[in-house]
């Protein structure tokens, strides 16, 4: 499947507000349960600040038909030191069609090739093992576990930190 990364917009707004209902996707992503009913105006609002001032980037993904598949994004940009934080999250119909593989592929490229960075970091909860397929089929590595990491509100889980070097092959 041909996937596409487009800056993350007004367009996407309905989508991302009809992803957030899933229950297995929140269980991994960073957002308020219940998910506030302006969660995705304010995301967009959050994302694009960061995208006026350096310090984030979100992508919508999209097949060849403009379709709706998830979000790629970087959550953290830190241009002095050279790293980025990343994610992504597919939708539950684009799910198991190697949708985030491309996604974090094609955004990993962005961040080394366009932004110039030299660390890359992937936050996966430990009982997240599709994402970590993932992260392993991109070339990251794992580097071990922050525990008891804040993920939202009241909820701490063991976090595994993953990276790609500039230098990794």
């Amino acid at each position: 499947m041909t996937t596409i990364l487009e800056p993350f917009d007004e367009r996407h707004l309905v989508a991302l507000g009809e992803m957030v209902d899933d229950p297995e996707l929140l269980r991994f992503m960073r957002v308020p349960e219940p998910v506030p009913p302006d969660f995705a105006r304010t995301w967009l609002d959050r994302y694009e600040e960061g995208r006026r001032d350096g310090s984030r980037e979100a992508f919508a993904i999209v097949d060849e038909d403009g379709a709706f598949l998830g979000l790629a994004l970087a959550p953290r940009i830190e241009h002095d030191a050279r790293t980025a934080e990343l994610g992504y999250v597919v939708a539950p119909a684009a799910r198991g069609r190697g949708v985030a593989t491309e996604a974090l592929r094609r955004l990993t490229e962005w961040a080394l090739e366009e932004l110039g960075m030299l660390r890359l970091e992937l936050l996966i909860s430990v009982d997240n093992v599709a994402s970590k397929r993932v992260a392993e089929r991109c070339g990251y590595v794992r580097e071990g576990v922050l525990r008891s990491l804040h993920v939202k509100q009241d909820i701490f889980e063991d976090t595994e930190i993953w990276s790609r070097l500039a230098t990794d092959a």
